[in-house]
């Protein structure tokens, strides 16, 4: 796919719903993507970033990292990371920091980011505090997709900066934004799954709307084919109408940067 694709991509994400650094080929695609001239970004746990994974993350050629950090104490951040260890993730974070010192690297280019929910939206200033202690070059606080929002969650903050989510005069709750019906992402980016499934976006976590197969056809094939194209037309029909569009945060925003 890099090989067909590299003249014509900007940059390629390795994350979708698992842990990057549990694949052991993970680094040397990074390094191969890179080496094709693409900016690579990726996203984890912070659990595996030991030192010898640090120093072969920073020689990969990675440009961005983004370690979760959604909690700065243990007891908070354990209530959304279930069985994480806080201080494993800060260590790996500054054994990344230290190895772009030794081996004088401006990448990867470090971010702490927390998605932000009930339990920890009081930790906010504690976890821009982490991130300076621990090397970070930036701090992003993104708000929680929540499932089951209709009549309430407990994950949903109290502060509606951070909040994707609005209560309604009856009781119940609706995402903020109009659901509109268009989305930049039909047209300019798509997911393709471990197995070479290529699906429309990140909000398809279970691989439903599956658009085109690696294994069978290249992927400028399914891009410009007919899957493609009713997909994209379902979108501009009625994007309230397909479930993944649903609970969707196009339009709304996402991010808040430090």
């Amino acid at each position: 796919m890099v090989d067909e694709l590299s003249p014509d991509l900007l940059y390629l994400i390795f994350y979708f719903q698992g842990e990057p650094y549990i694949n052991p080929a993970f680094l040397d695609m990074v390094r191969y993507a890179a080496g094709k001239g693409l900016y690579t970004i990726t996203s984890t746990n912070g659990h595996f970033l030991d030192d010898d994974n640090a120093r072969r993350t920073v020689e990969s050629g990675l440009d961005r990292l983004i370690i979760s950090v959604d909690g700065a104490t243990q007891e908070v951040y354990e209530q959304y990371r279930k069985e994480g260890k806080l201080e494993t993730v800060l260590e790996g974070a500054r054994n990344v920091a230290r190895w772009k010192r030794q081996l004088g690297s401006h990448t990867p280019h470090i971010i702490f980011q927390c998605l932000v929910v009930r339990p920890n939206e009081h930790q906010l200033a504690d976890i821009k505090q982490l991130a300076l202690e621990c090397g970070a070059d930036e701090v992003r606080f993104k708000t929680a997709q929540v499932y089951d929002y209709q009549n309430g969650h407990p994950l949903i903050p109290t502060d509606t900066r951070y909040a994707r989510y609005a209560p309604q005069s009856d009781g119940s709750w609706r995402v903020k934004h109009q659901l509109l019906n268009h989305c930049w992402k039909l047209w300019h980016a798509c997911v393709i799954t471990w197995d070479g499934m290529v699906v429309p976006c990140c909000f398809d976590k279970d691989a439903t709307y599956r658009l085109g197969d690696l294994k069978t056809a290249p992927f400028r094939q399914w891009w410009q084919g007919p899957l493609y194209r009713d997909f994209r037309n379902r979108i501009l029909r009625g994007r309230d109408q397909i479930d993944i569009c649903t609970n969707c945060t196009e339009g709304c925003r996402v991010w808040g940067g430090e």
